[in-house]
Protein backbone atom coordinates (compact mmCIF):
# COMPACT_ATOMS: atom_id res chain seq x y z
CA UNK A 1 0.00 0.00 0.00
CA UNK A 2 2.90 2.37 0.66
CA UNK A 3 3.80 2.16 -3.03
CA UNK A 4 0.34 3.34 -4.07
CA UNK A 5 0.41 6.13 -1.50
CA UNK A 6 3.78 7.32 -2.78
CA UNK A 7 2.46 7.33 -6.35
CA UNK A 8 -0.51 9.41 -5.18
CA UNK A 9 1.79 11.96 -3.54
CA UNK A 10 4.02 12.18 -6.61
CA UNK A 11 0.97 12.75 -8.81
CA UNK A 12 -0.34 15.44 -6.47
CA UNK A 13 3.02 17.21 -6.33
CA UNK A 14 3.34 17.28 -10.10
CA UNK A 15 -0.21 18.62 -10.39
CA UNK A 16 0.42 21.37 -7.83
CA UNK A 17 3.70 22.39 -9.43
CA UNK A 18 1.98 22.48 -12.83
CA UNK A 19 -0.75 24.68 -11.38
CA UNK A 20 1.94 27.17 -10.30
CA UNK A 21 3.75 27.00 -13.66
CA UNK A 22 2.86 24.78 -16.61
CA UNK A 23 6.55 24.24 -17.43
CA UNK A 24 7.77 24.01 -13.85
CA UNK A 25 10.39 21.37 -14.71
CA UNK A 26 12.41 23.87 -16.79
CA UNK A 27 12.20 26.91 -14.49
CA UNK A 28 15.19 26.06 -12.27
CA UNK A 29 13.22 26.78 -9.11
CA UNK A 30 15.49 26.58 -6.06
CA UNK A 31 13.73 23.74 -4.26
CA UNK A 32 16.78 23.15 -2.07
CA UNK A 33 16.57 26.75 -0.80
CA UNK A 34 12.96 26.25 0.20
CA UNK A 35 14.05 23.15 2.13
CA UNK A 36 16.81 24.78 4.17
CA UNK A 37 14.59 27.73 5.07
CA UNK A 38 11.97 25.25 6.32
CA UNK A 39 14.74 23.50 8.27
CA UNK A 40 15.52 26.75 10.09
CA UNK A 41 11.85 27.18 10.98
CA UNK A 42 11.75 23.56 12.12
CA UNK A 43 14.72 24.12 14.44
CA UNK A 44 12.91 27.04 16.05
CA UNK A 45 10.03 24.69 16.86
CA UNK A 46 12.45 22.19 18.39
CA UNK A 47 14.36 24.79 20.38
CA UNK A 48 18.03 25.70 20.25
CA UNK A 49 18.47 28.59 22.72
CA UNK A 50 20.61 27.48 25.63
CA UNK A 51 19.78 30.60 27.65
CA UNK A 52 16.07 29.79 28.06
CA UNK A 53 13.85 26.76 28.61
CA UNK A 54 12.34 25.45 25.37
CA UNK A 55 10.18 22.38 24.76
CA UNK A 56 9.88 20.83 21.27
CA UNK A 57 6.54 21.47 19.57
CA UNK A 58 6.18 18.07 17.90
CA UNK A 59 2.97 19.02 16.08
CA UNK A 60 4.57 22.01 14.40
CA UNK A 61 7.73 20.02 13.63
CA UNK A 62 5.61 17.39 11.86
CA UNK A 63 3.94 20.12 9.79
CA UNK A 64 7.34 21.52 8.79
CA UNK A 65 8.47 18.03 7.73
CA UNK A 66 5.36 17.75 5.55
CA UNK A 67 6.28 21.09 3.93
CA UNK A 68 9.84 19.87 3.32
CA UNK A 69 8.44 16.68 1.78
CA UNK A 70 6.66 18.79 -0.87
CA UNK A 71 9.98 20.19 -2.02
CA UNK A 72 11.74 16.85 -1.73
CA UNK A 73 9.19 15.21 -4.01
CA UNK A 74 9.71 18.01 -6.52
CA UNK A 75 13.47 17.45 -6.57
CA UNK A 76 13.01 13.71 -7.06
CA UNK A 77 10.54 14.27 -9.90
CA UNK A 78 13.07 16.50 -11.68
CA UNK A 79 15.58 13.66 -11.93
CA UNK A 80 13.53 12.15 -14.73
CA UNK A 81 12.89 8.74 -13.16
CA UNK A 82 9.43 7.25 -13.50
CA UNK A 83 7.05 7.69 -10.55
CA UNK A 84 7.22 3.93 -9.99
CA UNK A 85 11.01 4.04 -9.79
CA UNK A 86 10.94 7.00 -7.39
CA UNK A 87 8.41 5.19 -5.20
CA UNK A 88 10.69 2.14 -5.04
CA UNK A 89 13.70 4.30 -4.14
CA UNK A 90 11.79 6.07 -1.37
CA UNK A 91 10.42 2.80 0.01
CA UNK A 92 13.97 1.44 0.22
CA UNK A 93 15.26 4.65 1.82
CA UNK A 94 12.52 4.64 4.45
CA UNK A 95 13.26 1.00 5.24
CA UNK A 96 16.93 1.76 5.94
CA UNK A 97 17.51 1.42 9.71
CA UNK A 98 18.71 4.62 11.34
CA UNK A 99 20.28 5.41 14.68
CA UNK A 100 18.84 8.71 15.88
CA UNK A 101 20.76 10.83 18.33
CA UNK A 102 20.47 14.57 18.93
CA UNK A 103 17.62 15.71 16.68
CA UNK A 104 19.29 19.08 16.12
CA UNK A 105 22.48 17.41 14.89
CA UNK A 106 20.46 15.15 12.59
CA UNK A 107 18.63 18.21 11.25
CA UNK A 108 21.90 20.06 10.62
CA UNK A 109 23.28 17.01 8.82
CA UNK A 110 20.19 16.94 6.58
CA UNK A 111 20.46 20.70 5.97
CA UNK A 112 24.18 20.50 5.21
CA UNK A 113 23.54 17.77 2.65
CA UNK A 114 20.75 19.82 1.09
CA UNK A 115 22.95 22.91 0.71
CA UNK A 116 25.99 21.00 -0.55
CA UNK A 117 24.13 18.88 -3.11
CA UNK A 118 21.12 21.15 -3.82
CA UNK A 119 19.28 17.85 -3.65
CA UNK A 120 17.15 15.79 -1.31
CA UNK A 121 18.15 12.73 0.70
CA UNK A 122 15.22 10.51 1.63
CA UNK A 123 17.30 8.48 4.10
CA UNK A 124 18.23 11.57 6.12
CA UNK A 125 14.63 12.79 5.89
CA UNK A 126 13.36 9.46 7.22
CA UNK A 127 15.78 9.83 10.11
CA UNK A 128 14.17 13.15 11.05
CA UNK A 129 10.74 11.51 10.93
CA UNK A 130 11.99 8.75 13.19
CA UNK A 131 13.39 11.36 15.56
CA UNK A 132 9.86 12.56 16.37
CA UNK A 133 8.19 9.12 16.02
CA UNK A 134 6.40 10.20 12.84
CA UNK A 135 5.36 7.23 10.74
CA UNK A 136 4.69 7.00 7.02
CA UNK A 137 0.92 7.11 7.43
CA UNK A 138 1.14 10.43 9.29
CA UNK A 139 3.33 11.84 6.51
CA UNK A 140 0.92 10.64 3.84
CA UNK A 141 -2.24 11.93 5.49
CA UNK A 142 -0.60 15.26 6.36
CA UNK A 143 0.75 15.69 2.85
CA UNK A 144 -2.41 14.74 0.95
CA UNK A 145 -4.59 16.79 3.27
CA UNK A 146 -2.55 19.94 2.78
CA UNK A 147 -2.32 19.48 -0.99
CA UNK A 148 -6.03 18.88 -1.43
CA UNK A 149 -6.83 21.91 0.74
CA UNK A 150 -4.44 24.06 -1.32
CA UNK A 151 -6.06 22.90 -4.55
CA UNK A 152 -9.52 23.47 -3.13
CA UNK A 153 -8.67 27.02 -2.09
CA UNK A 154 -7.23 27.82 -5.51
CA UNK A 155 -10.29 26.37 -7.25
CA UNK A 156 -12.68 28.46 -5.18
CA UNK A 157 -11.34 31.99 -5.41
CA UNK A 158 -8.31 32.10 -3.12
CA UNK A 159 -6.40 34.39 -5.48
CA UNK A 160 -9.20 36.88 -6.19
CA UNK A 161 -10.32 37.00 -2.55
CA UNK A 162 -13.75 35.43 -3.01
CA UNK A 163 -12.92 32.23 -1.12
CA UNK A 164 -14.52 31.85 2.31
CA UNK A 165 -12.06 30.39 4.79
CA UNK A 166 -14.73 30.13 7.48
CA UNK A 167 -17.30 27.44 6.80
CA UNK A 168 -20.24 27.72 9.16
CA UNK A 169 -18.13 29.41 11.80
CA UNK A 170 -15.23 26.95 11.58
CA UNK A 171 -11.99 27.31 9.60
CA UNK A 172 -11.43 25.15 6.53
CA UNK A 173 -8.40 23.40 8.03
CA UNK A 174 -10.56 22.28 10.97
CA UNK A 175 -13.13 20.86 8.55
CA UNK A 176 -10.24 19.12 6.78
CA UNK A 177 -9.23 17.30 9.97
CA UNK A 178 -12.84 16.25 10.62
CA UNK A 179 -13.35 14.95 7.08
CA UNK A 180 -10.06 13.04 6.98
CA UNK A 181 -11.06 11.25 10.19
CA UNK A 182 -14.16 9.89 8.39
CA UNK A 183 -12.31 8.50 5.36
CA UNK A 184 -10.22 5.44 4.57
CA UNK A 185 -6.81 7.04 4.09
CA UNK A 186 -5.46 3.83 2.54
CA UNK A 187 -7.94 3.97 -0.36
CA UNK A 188 -6.36 4.58 -3.77
CA UNK A 189 -8.86 7.39 -4.39
CA UNK A 190 -8.41 8.99 -0.96
CA UNK A 191 -7.53 12.39 -2.42
CA UNK A 192 -10.59 12.37 -4.68
CA UNK A 193 -12.88 11.34 -1.84
CA UNK A 194 -11.40 14.09 0.32
CA UNK A 195 -11.90 16.79 -2.32
CA UNK A 196 -15.47 15.65 -3.01
CA UNK A 197 -16.38 15.64 0.68
CA UNK A 198 -14.82 19.08 1.16
CA UNK A 199 -16.78 20.42 -1.81
CA UNK A 200 -20.06 19.06 -0.45
CA UNK A 201 -19.37 20.57 2.97
CA UNK A 202 -18.35 23.91 1.49
CA UNK A 203 -21.48 24.13 -0.64
CA UNK A 204 -23.71 23.20 2.29
CA UNK A 205 -22.21 25.77 4.63
CA UNK A 206 -21.16 28.60 2.32
CA UNK A 207 -23.80 28.62 -0.46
Amino acid sequence: MKQQQLLTMLELQNDMNTKVHAQWQTQNFEWYRAIWVECAELLDHWGWKWWKKQNPDIGQIALELVDIWHFGLSIMLLKGDSPESIAEQVTEAFATPQETGDFRIDLEDFTEYTLASKGFDAVRFAKLMQGIDMDFEQLYVGYVGKNVLNFFRQDHGYQDGSYQKQWGGKEDNEHLVDIVAQLDTSASDFKDQLYARMLATYKALCA
